[in-house]
């Protein structure tokens, strides 16, 4: 009995002193483990990958992360950013034309890629054209040099564009940087576009009141072919009174249409460098008639309506 009872305690304390020694040997590793682990961790050796990290990433990157700007101004835009860009501002612009931010968005919304393209091409099919944009000038009042402008003869094309500006109280400087085009020199293009409109007015001597606005969109529509242009053409006259429109529809449209598809393209004048010539010359040069004073035609209306009650 009792060589058996010493038996069984000697077999209890091996696989006692066994299960020490693993759990001893086990312990080791793990903490072995763990002093590799956080030696990795410390030198930034160690990465725990997310199964979900890569999905995540392509999820942000498709969502949310823009291309890269194409010129210094450009504000890169999606497809679905463009289309309520044009709903907001076609809405803004329609109830408040007197918002430059409306009228700005809404042109360059609807400034489309075959439409710049168009002008693009036409461009680079004339002398005149390729070197405007060779060159690529900007028009502000530093750069056309209001001062000598001034000094020119009365009937020069930069003389008539000078006495326009302080008669109608407007600045070159007010035309905004092009931002949401796409390309660079398409983006261009509409800035010429765009700070080329004043001289539009001067040479027909047309006002910036909402009839002689409308009277050069639809001019500038049916020679260049902006959508925007074409846009104002169509809505803005709904904020004319019956005797605005009738003027308008009678008078002013026809010309501009006539004068319009007549005219050779005014995106390939480079106006920077025919300031000094005539300006008669260059109407008939260009197979541009000018209209009626419109200034002069709305006096007529108003003296006639008030002698009418008298």
């Amino acid at each position: 009995m009792l060589s058996s009872g010493l038996g069984l305690r000697s077999v209890a304390q091996k696989r006692s002193f066994g299960l020490s020694v693993l759990t001893t040997a086990m312990a080791s590793l793990m903490f072995s483990e763990n002093n590799r682990l956080a030696s990795k961790m410390e030198s930034g050796k160690l990465h725990y990958e997310d199964s979900n990290s890569r999905f995540d990433k392509m999820l942000t990157e498709a969502t949310f992360k823009r291309r890269a700007p194409e010129y210094p101004s450009h504000v890169p835009l999606y497809n679905v950013e463009k289309f309520m860009m044009f709903v907001g501002s076609g809405i803004g612009a329609y109830f408040h034309p007197e918002r430059n931010e409306f009228i700005v968005g809404l042109g360059e919304s609807t400034a489309i890629k075959p439409v710049l393209r168009r002008l693009q091409k036409q461009m680079l099919s004339d002398p005149v054209g390729r070197q405007i944009l060779k060159e690529r000038p900007r028009m502000t009042s530093t750069s056309l040099d209001l001062d000598y402008l001034k000094s020119l003869p009365p009937n020069t094309i930069g003389n008539t564009y000078v006495k326009w500006l302080e008669k109608e109280g407007v600045s070159p400087d007010t035309r905004v940087p092009v931002r949401y085009i796409d390309d660079a020199e398409l983006a261009y293009i509409y800035q010429r576009y765009r700070e080329c409109h004043d001289f539009y007015h001067s040479i027909t001597g047309l006002p910036i009141i909402i009839e002689g606005e409308i009277a050069v969109k639809v001019f500038e529509f049916m020679n260049i072919g902006m959508p925007m242009s074409g846009l104002g053409a169509l809505f803005a006259p709904f904020h004319l009174k019956k005797h605005q429109m009738e003027r308008l529809y009678s008078i002013y449209y026809p010309w501009a249409i006539k004068c319009g598809l007549n005219s050779k393209p005014l995106i390939n004048v480079y106006w920077e460098n025919i300031l000094e010539e005539d300006l008669d010359v260059f109407r008939k040069k260009m197979c541009i008639e000018q209209p009626p004073d419109l200034r002069a035609m709305r006096k007529l209306y108003f003296a006639a309506k008030k002698a009418a009650k008298n």
